[in-house]
């Protein structure tokens, strides 16, 4: 039987693995979506049952549009997560949010393409809530871990993902700014949509790296320059993913992310076929039987 966990933690470009877990140990997870980016790592932080994920994984050998998120949330799902905290480097489009600080996200704007970012279609519809797309009680536990770790924290903010490989053009940093877009990254919010269907709470600790290309001072974004800062962000991460593990309510009482499908499901459960429910699988548990 595969071990549980109550906590899912997704680390990003150059936190590969979490130090400090008790009685580590491999599972590989297969879905009905396909393989995760890596095997898990289940183990226990402060007495919390917990499943590490590399993102991209441990030998960063996904591009963001390459990651198969639905896989990697279906997975955490399954072994009984019902929060995750995600990790993630991303670009200033602020002066006032400077390299090395972190930042608590509680909006998005997508500017992805093409990406599988729904569990459903192909004979079930749902549609559910996404206004508030980070859960605000993991947020703010989230957000008082980083600053107990050290870190200079920013109190939300929106998040733009954008498609990439290739990092913005200086038109493209420029419009964001316009929007008054605070971070730029390529992952959380394919992440987030699919945390939501799946009813589970999401929230990310945004590790900023750069300016992006539009500050007039500063030097374009580079992977040497993301990765030399994110070598020296990952202590701190790792300490404040550790410190909201700690510090999390085992019961989740101040937000309704653990029952988004209860009117988003528009199928009705009679209509719902034998493929598309075990495709779907844990994810109706609670609405469709099986």
């Amino acid at each position: 039987m595969i071990p549980t966990a109550e906590i899912g933690l997704i680390g990003g470009s150059g936190l590969y693995a979490l130090t400090g877990m008790d009685e580590p140990r491999e599972v590989r997870v297969a879905t009905p979506f396909g393989e995760p980016s890596d095997a898990i790592v289940i183990g226990g932080i402060e007495g919390r049952p917990v499943a590490f994920l590399a993102r991209h994984g441990r030998a960063h050998r996904l591009l963001p549009s390459e990651i198969n998120y639905r896989a990697n949330v279906y997975a955490l799902k399954s072994l009984g997560v019902v929060r995750i905290l995600s990790a993630s480097a991303v670009g200033s489009m602020r002066e006032t949010i400077h390299p090395r600080d972190v930042v608590l996200p509680d909006q998005f704007i997508d500017r992805t393409a093409g990406r599988a970012a729904t569990f459903f279609g192909e004979g079930v519809a749902a549609h559910v809530g996404f206004a508030d797309p980070v859960c605000p009680e993991t947020r703010e536990t989230l957000l008082r871990a980083a600053r107990a770790a050290g870190a200079s924290a920013h109190d939300g903010g929106t998040y733009l993902c954008m498609e990439g490989p290739a990092f913005s053009t200086r038109a493209e940093s420029r419009l964001y700014r316009s929007w008054g877009v605070d971070v730029i990254g390529m992952t959380n919010l394919t992440e987030a949509k699919l945390a939501r269907e799946a009813e589970i709470c999401y929230a990310t600790l945004a590790l900023v790296t750069d300016y992006d290309c539009w500050h007039e001072t500063e030097d374009d974004v580079t992977v040497g320059t993301i990765l030399e800062i994110l070598r020296d962000n990952a202590a701190l991460a790792g300490r404040a993913l550790r410190e909201t593990v700690r510090a999390l309510r085992r019961e989740r009482v101040a937000c309704a992310c653990g029952e988004a499908l209860r009117h988003a499901l528009i199928t009705p459960a009679a209509a719902i076929g034998a493929e598309a429910r075990a495709r779907l699988g844990v994810l109706l548990d609670a609405y469709v039987p099986r």
